[in-house]
C-alpha cells in the first residue's frame, strides 16, 4: 500500500493520497487550504490516478481545495450530509458572520459530483476497501475511514479531527459537542486493535495502542470518567 501525506495551508491540515501501489488509482483524503499544488505534485511523483476525494468533515481547512482538485480530475467528492453545507458556506461552519474574510481568496462551493457518506458504509475505491464510521463531536457530520489489515500491513485509521496524537478535536465550534465526541471516541476508536495506525487531520501519526495508553481523553473514556483537562486541537 502507498500512503503519501503532507500538511497543507495555514492550518497544517494533513492531506493523504492512498493507493494500492505507485502507478495505480488512488483516493485523496481532505484536500484542504492550499493543498491543490501538493496533490498534483504527489500524483505526478507516484504516477497516480485519482478516482475520488474523501472528506472527514466539512471545515474549510479540510475542504478548501475540493473544487479545483475534483474539477481537474473529474472525480466525485464524498462527504457526510450533515457537513455538506460547509463546502458552500465555510464561514458558518466555524462561527463567522457573512462577509468575514477567510485568508483571502478561497475556492468555495461544491464540485459537480457530490456523494454522501453513511455510517457503516463499505466503499470499494481504487481497489481498496474503506469502512466509514460516523463520528460526530468535532462537527455533526464528522466521519472516519478505516482500512483493514493486509498482508504485513497493519490496519489504518484516518481519524480526521476526532483523534490526534495525545489529544482530540475541539468541540467549541458550531456543531461541536463534547458528549458526542466522547461517545464517538468510545464507539469508534476504543474497539480498534492496538496495532491500528492512526493518521489524523493534524499532527504526526500514532497508533491506537499508544493513544489507549497515553491519550488522557481516550484513557478517561475507557475508564468511564468523561473528559480530561488536556488541551484539544484542530481548527
Amino acid at each position: 500500500m502507498l500512503i503519501a501525506g503532507f500538511p497543507a495551508g495555514a492550518w497544517g491540515t494533513n492531506c493523504y493520497l492512498v493507493a494500492p501501489a505507485a502507478g495505480e488509482e488512488c483516493v485523496i483524503i481532505d484536500p484542504g487550504h492550499q493543498a491543490a499544488q501538493g496533490v498534483e505534485e504527489t500524483l505526478k511523483k507516484h504516477r497516480l490516478k485519482p478516482v475520488a476525494v474523501m472528506l472527514t468533515h466539512g471545515h474549510i481547512d479540510h475542504v478548501a481545495s475540493v473544487v479545483p482538485v475534483c474539477g481537474a480530475h473529474d472525480v466525485p467528492a464524498w462527504i457526510h450530509p450533515a457537513d455538506r453545507y460547509m463546502m458552500s458556506d465555510p464561514a458558518k461552519g466555524i462561527g463567522l458572520s457573512v462577509g468575514t474574510p477567510l485568508l483571502g481568496e478561497l475556492t468555495v462551493g461544491e464540485p459537480d459530483d457530490v456523494r454522501e457518506l453513511t455510517d457503516g458504509a463499505v466503499l470499494n475505491l481504487a481497489g481498496m476497501e474503506l469502512t466509514v464510521a460516523h463520528a460526530p463531536g468535532h462537527t455533526k457530520g464528522s466521519v472516519t475511514f478505516r482500512m483493514p489489515e493486509a498482508a504485513d500491513i497493519p490496519p489504518v485509521f484516518f481519524s480526521g479531527d476526532l483523534l490526534f496524537a495525545g489529544s482530540i478535536g475541539r468541540t467549541d465550534l458550531p456543531g461541536g459537542d463534547m458528549a458526542e465526541m466522547l461517545d464517538s471516541l468510545a464507539r469508534v476508536c476504543l474497539p480498534l486493535d492496538d496495532s491500528t495506525v492512526v493518521l489524523s487531520g493534524h499532527g504526526p501519526q500514532t497508533t491506537i495502542g499508544r493513544e489507549r495508553a497515553t491519550n488522557p481523553y481516550l484513557r478517561d473514556v475507557a475508564d468511564g470518567l468523561g473528559s480530561a483537562a488536556a488541551p484539544r486541537r484542530g481548527m
